[in-house]
């Protein structure tokens, strides 16, 4: 069947859960014998699994006589180079939309459902059997493109990351970080659980779980908060940043524990902590940068914004 175009189109998947299981365990029925012996129900990890390879099948199905395919395995994607004119689908939950969405630059994505029953996939407007009207009107510009801005962290040796839900800086483990934290002219040294820094598109996730919490508090001693902002446009020039659970002491405060970043603003954040000091992007625990003592980020928002097709 002759090619429509010559318009490289990568498809970004990812494992299945019984896929992780057979990596650990070496052979289905392994994994079964596993999942069945603490009681659970491996039927539910079949299905789930044999529903995304009938989407990855369909998707394929269409998208190799339209063009150029490449498949692409979501844990290739730090190493790989997107050409400016690739169309990028990603099929797979939400989570995987946010993970390509950091790699790529103008490219437009697409993100597919493969399982509306199963996953909500806000970020997935789209079905498989959607992709033989999609895509074509894509590669035509006959389809709007949604902008998401990121987040970024710039440290001083000039390593950067990029998150299109959240960036976390603070220890790898659950032992308290040690930093100092400055915004606006104003700063602190703080001892906490980490700072949380927030898009967007993020901002009904982590933010409005720490949010929640505070305003729990709040509510059960009678003070009246007024309701925090989450939920705010995905391409909303500014972050929202969250200390979590800082500790007022002789050698740290607890004073600048929530604020809004502008764009062309920056939170700075000076590590000290000796060791297991990160900065995560998105609750990746493979994207993320070494924050030990000595290391400055400068977080705010990206130059870049992201490009969903709506």
């Amino acid at each position: 069947m002759a090619r429509t175009t010559e318009h490289k189109i990568v498809l970004v998947t990812q494992p299945t859960r019984l896929e992780d299981l057979i990596r650990r365990y070496n052979t289905a029925e392994q994994a079964r014998f596993y999942m069945e012996h603490h009681g659970s129900d491996f039927s539910d990890y079949a299905q789930e699994h044999e529903t995304y390879q009938t989407a990855v099948r369909c998707a394929v199905s269409f998208l190799e006589g339209y063009g150029r395919l490449q498949r692409l395995d979501r844990s290739f994607l730090p190493n790989y180079l997107f050409g400016e004119r690739d169309l990028v689908l990603a099929l797979g939950r939400d989570g995987l939309v946010a993970n390509v969405l950091k790699y790529l630059k103008a490219q437009a994505l697409i993100g597919v459902n493969p399982d509306p029953a199963r996953w909500d996939g806000v970020l997935l407007p789209f079905a498989p059997e959607d992709l033989p009207k999609v895509v074509p009107e894509t590669c035509a510009g006959k389809r709007s493109l949604k902008a998401v801005t990121l987040a970024e962290a710039r440290l001083s040796d000039g390593q950067s990351l990029l998150a299109v839900n959240d960036l976390f800086i603070g220890r790898r483990t659950h032992t308290s970080a040690r930093y100092a934290i400055s915004i606006g002219g104003t700063k602190e040294v703080q001892s906490s659980s980490g700072v949380i820094v927030s898009t967007g598109l993020g901002s009904t996730g982590w933010l409005k779980s720490v949010l929640a919490g505070a305003g729990g508090i709040g509510h059960s001693l009678g003070a009246a908060l007024p309701p925090p902002e989450t939920g705010f446009s995905w391409d909303a020039p500014y972050l929202y940043f969250t200390v979590r659970e800082p500790f007022p002491s002789a050698s740290t405060g607890a004073a600048i524990v929530f604020g809004r970043i502008e764009a062309g603003q920056s939170l700075r954040i000076a590590s000290a902590m000796p060791e297991e000091g990160v900065i995560f992007s998105d609750g990746m625990e493979q994207d993320f940068l070494e924050f030990n003592s000595g290391a400055v980020a400068e977080i705010g928002v990206a130059d870049r914004q992201g490009q969903l097709v709506v």
